[in-house]
């Protein structure tokens, strides 16, 4: 499956019926990609809101990675794994790598790191993620990355690119435009008053996805 589109990021949220409703409006819009994350959860929650993320992605064609946990997503068979500097295991991407396996889809972000990229683009990573690109409720105290970092990185090491931090449908395009393959959205999809429009507007995004 070709690393471009949206990636609706889960909010951090104990209601697993009211999660799942909020990431079925998200698929039912087009969202090609799910990342479960929940920093707030017991670890049994986690597992449950995340097996059930898998099914409901599976069933709308999707995949689902895993925020932070490469053992959750090995252990639920989810399609991948999403890495910050110190969430691998032993924190190494390259253990990562092996932890995951050959098909299942490991991304790293590097906030506004080169470095970080090229480890981890060395240790076998399927995407580099940069940001926060604009200011971010989610993470207000996140660095900042600058636009052109997107570009560089792509050309840089070859691997899809995915932005993250404060994007909105006004902004998105100049991202994509800078060199970005996939838009990690948060707030600003899973507080839209129609979650399902507000996919589908970041989805008709990316015109290559739309022959």
């Amino acid at each position: 499956m070709k690393l471009r589109g949206l990636c609706a990021v889960t909010p951090d949220d104990p209601l697993l019926p009211r999660l799942s409703a909020l990431v079925k409006a998200a698929l039912d819009g087009g969202a090609p990609f799910v990342q479960y994350r929940n920093k707030t959860a017991s670890r049994p929650l986690r597992r449950a809101q995340a097996a059930e993320m898998l099914r409901i992605c599976h069933a709308a064609g999707a995949k689902l990675i895993i925020n932070d946990d490469v053992w959750l997503a090995v252990e639920i068979g989810a399609d991948g794994a999403h890495l910050g500097r110190n969430d691998a295991p032993g924190a190494s991407f390259a253990a990562a790598r092996d932890a995951l396996g050959p098909k299942r889809i490991l991304g790293v972000s590097c906030y506004n790191e080169l470095a970080l990229g090229e480890e981890a683009a060395k240790a076998g990573a399927d995407y580099i993620a940069f940001g926060s690109m604009f200011p971010s409720r989610t993470k207000p105290g996140a660095v900042r990355a600058p636009l052109e970092l997107l570009g560089e990185a792509k050309r840089r090491f070859g691997l899809p690119v995915a932005a993250i931090g404060g994007i909105t449908p006004d902004n998105a395009p100049q991202l994509i435009a800078a060199g970005a393959d996939m838009l990690a959205v948060v707030s600003d999809l899973f507080d839209a008053m129609d979650i399902k429009a507000r996919a589908a507007t970041y989805q008709q995004l990316f015109p290559s996805l739309h022959p």
